[in-house]
């Protein structure tokens, strides 16, 4: 009997498995008032949860390039790691601010990313701009396009195609994965106070996405997790949410470095400002060591001294651009004059890291030029003049940091077109002075107490003399 039972059951089993097909996938169907709700909160979602981890994945074959970091909607930034065959000269960190862009290049990197650093490394970061048909720009447009502080109903209204496809199952949980066309030309979103940066574009500038085919794995909280998209001149793209990965960035030196809660002076602080003039005459001199990204294609590196004694200032100035020549820059009383030598005949170096300027400086040929005419004698000016007369304008206090060790405080003054910091240490000495440049973007000049050889001052060519008067006849 119990033979008969067990054959008898093993039969059924059999049968049942030979005549079971699994249910029919539930067929695509417009999307419900719900549904429509959700696909167009998804992007004030974004912005109202801040932060996300991205993994991306762009174009095919040789062209792919993959990207794995974060981004900061509420302050329009993404700091990434850029790989992939296709990277090209993007291969390495790079980070965003609005449409200011800066990388570090690292040709020799692996060819798959891995997460960035969650503290920025300090050096080597440049400036940089995307050459046309780099399938780069489009997708981080895409991806800081993903936030905006209001519903887009564009998407979700009847009669524009989106369809509710399937359920799927992610990390985070369930979702429903709807499809839809990018947003057409929303409204552009103001970077957050503090930022640098135009208005960020919103995704539909970077795809019109004629044919809707665009795909989003939406929870029940209208946050997204994935989205899967062609762009044209990148081909597919496929980026990845980590909702539950969103660390505080710290955008680097070059945008501005981490954000802070500016306030007025302290009485400490107003004090230690005032004195700062007094404090650098008694200080004598210091070296300098400039980082300046001036521009996409003019990022300076530079180092020399300062005299606030002499009220002069000497540097030997590389463009990375440029790595076989030097700008030899000199400041002093009479104005300001350059001269532009070989590498090896100004103090050699690497473009990164310049040596010092050659002593005694060589005889030419020197030129004269105008003080503030550009961004780095603004700059060296500023530096000069640092220890003559204390900073005019409306001075608020940034933030705290540190530089080389010390604990300083940001204290920004000027009007928006000619912004500068001074970062002044406890005892009040200036550690650093920086410039916001004509690119958006900020420049250093990082400043260390030392003893400073005597600069003299450039012989100036003597004045040609006037043709005399021909005599009447």
């Amino acid at each position: 009997m119990l033979a008969l039972t067990a054959a008898t059951s093993a039969t059924a089993l059999v049968l049942g498995l030979l005549s079971w097909a699994p249910d029919p996938p539930e067929p695509t169907r417009p999307l419900t008032l719900a549904e429509g709700e959700r696909l167009a909160a998804a992007r004030v979602t974004n912005l109202r949860d801040l932060r996300a981890g991205v993994r991306i994945t762009a174009g095919a074959d040789a062209a792919r390039i993959e990207l794995v970091g974060w981004v900061d909607w509420s302050r329009s930034l993404l700091y990434l790691d850029v790989g992939g065959p296709g990277a090209s000269t993007e291969r390495g960190l790079v980070q965003r601010v609005g449409p200011i862009l800066v990388i570090r290049p690292d040709p020799a990197a692996v060819p798959t990313p891995a997460a960035p650093p969650l503290l920025p490394p300090a050096d080597r970061w440049r400036l940089h701009r995307l050459a046309p048909g780099t399938p780069l720009g489009p997708v981080l447009d895409l991806l800081l396009g993903l936030a905006t502080d209001r519903p887009d109903q564009t998407q979700a209204v009847p009669g524009s195609g989106a369809r509710w496809i399937a359920r799927d199952t992610v990390a985070a949980g369930p979702v429903d994965v709807l499809q839809a066309s990018l947003p057409a030309g929303p409204p552009q979103r103001t970077p957050a106070p503090g930022s640098t940066g135009a208005p960020t574009p919103g995704a539909g500038s970077a795809s019109t996405d004629p044919d809707g085919q665009t795909r989003f794995w939406l929870d029940q909280d209208a946050r997204l997790h994935k989205l899967v998209t062609r762009l044209p001149g990148v081909g597919p793209v496929t980026m990845i949410l980590n909702r539950a990965d969103r660390p505080t960035l710290r955008p680097v030196d070059a945008l501005g470095g981490r954000p802070g809660l500016p306030r007025t002076l302290t009485d400490a602080e107003r004090r230690r400002l005032d004195r700062l003039p007094a404090r650098l005459r008694a200080q004598r001199g210091a070296t300098m060591t400039l980082t300046a990204p001036v521009g996409t294609d003019t990022n300076l590196r530079g180092t020399g001294w300062v005299s606030w004694t002499t009220r002069s200032a000497y540097l030997a100035v590389a463009d990375l651009g440029v790595p076989d020549r030097r700008t030899l820059l000199r400041r002093d009383t009479a104005g300001l004059t350059r001269a532009d030598l070989p590498a090896d005949a100004a103090g050699g170096g690497t473009a990164e890291v310049p040596g010092r300027p050659p002593l005694p400086p060589p005889a030419g040929p020197w030129r004269a030029q105008r003080s503030g005419g550009d961004d780095l004698t603004m700059l060296v000016d500023a530096a000069v003049a640092a220890g003559s007369v204390g900073p005019s304008g409306t001075a608020v206090r940034v933030r705290e940091d540190v530089t080389a060790g010390r604990t300083v405080d940001v204290v920004e003054v000027g009007p928006a077109g000619a912004r500068l910091r001074y970062w002044i240490d406890r005892d009040g000495s200036l550690r650093r002075l920086e410039l916001h440049t004509d690119a958006n973007a900020w420049a250093q000049l990082d400043l260390q107490p030392a003893v400073v050889p005597r600069l003299n001052p450039v012989p100036r060519p003597a004045a040609k003399p006037r043709p005399a008067a021909p005599r009447p006849r």
